[in-house]
């Protein structure tokens, strides 16, 4: 069975300052989510589901979907934030959806395969999808709770222009995942990468693993997502800006001893716009991948 890549292309977008998950920064104005999926497909994965808002559906359809449609298959699902559990009703003053694992479980119904999770505004690089899709493949059939993610040094994750918001990992002498901690301003300071918490800064080492949301699930994450966002709407739904994270469910599984989650490495390269300003070196990295052959220049 081959995997399928679920795109989280929900997001505002908003300190990006516009809806990047479309924005055309490769030679043919392609956008990162079109380099996505095209390493996907040359890595064996069989199909993409998009996770998209109702408001973008037209532009994303035309833009998006009729390109990647023509090398691999493509459907989309929509992350609404009034799609909440029984027993709950959406607040008046809830503005966003629900973050990155509310996205994931939007996808609930229409993916029945193992798959990876990956954000549309990030460039995770062709050997990140093949790591990924080797891991799959050594899966037996019908296993469930074996879970992965590709973790990438922080240093290699950071953007010149302002804080960026990372997944901290820790793993074990076996190399699964022991702790995945949530930082959201994590910058380089003074040649020091810091994360920001309140008035401290606390130093972290270069080759400190990260999660860029580059994950791989079996089906059974979907249960344990629905059961976790009752356990989170319990204690944030009158919090307007609290995010349901994929990082904060991981974790909790592998407290529980529910799921084992490996850490892999790969040589790949990570790059994205976080900020408008990152655009012009996204732009010219395309470039210089297509002029080097690994990309063609349109498709």
């Amino acid at each position: 069975m081959k995997p399928t890549l679920v795109v989280l292309a929900a997001g505002m977008g908003s300190r990006y300052g516009g809806l990047k998950q479309i924005d055309k920064l490769g030679p043919s104005g392609q956008a990162i989510l079109q380099y996505s999926c095209y390493d996907a497909a040359r890595a064996g994965f069989g199909k993409v589901v998009f996770v998209i808002r109702r408001d973008i559906e037209k532009d994303f359809k035309e833009v998006i979907i009729s390109k990647v449609s023509k090398s691999i298959a493509c459907d989309y699902c929509f992350q609404d934030k009034d799609d909440l559990p029984s027993g709950f009703t959406l607040p008046a003053d809830r503005e966003k959806p629900w973050g990155t694992a509310h996205a994931v479980l939007a996808a609930r119904k229409i993916v029945k395969e193992p798959f990876a999770v990956i954000n549309a505004d990030d460039f995770y690089g062709k050997e990140a999808y093949q790591t990924i899709a080797d891991y799959f493949n050594t899966l037996a059939q019908g296993v469930e709770n074996q879970y992965c993610m590709v973790g990438y040094p922080v240093a290699n994750t950071l953007s010149e222009y302002g804080t960026v918001s990372r997944g901290i990992c820790n793993k074990d002498s076996e190399g699964n995942l022991t702790t995945v901690v949530e930082r959201t301003k994590i910058i380089r300071e003074n040649g020091k990468i810091v994360f920001i918490e309140g008035d401290e800064k606390t130093e972290i080492a270069e080759d400190t693993p990260v999660s860029m949301n580059f994950w791989g699930f079996t089906p059974s994450f979907f249960k344990h997502l629905e059961n976790a966002f009752v356990e989170f709407l319990k204690e944030n739904i009158e919090k307007p800006k609290a995010e349901f994270l994929i990082p904060w469910v991981v974790d909790k599984l592998i407290k529980s001893n529910t799921a084992k989650t490996k850490v892999l490495t790969s040589n790949a390269k990570w790059f994205g716009v976080t900020y408008k300003e990152d655009r012009p070196a996204v732009v010219k990295k395309f470039q210089d991948l297509t002029d080097n052959g690994e990309y063609p220049a349109d498709f």
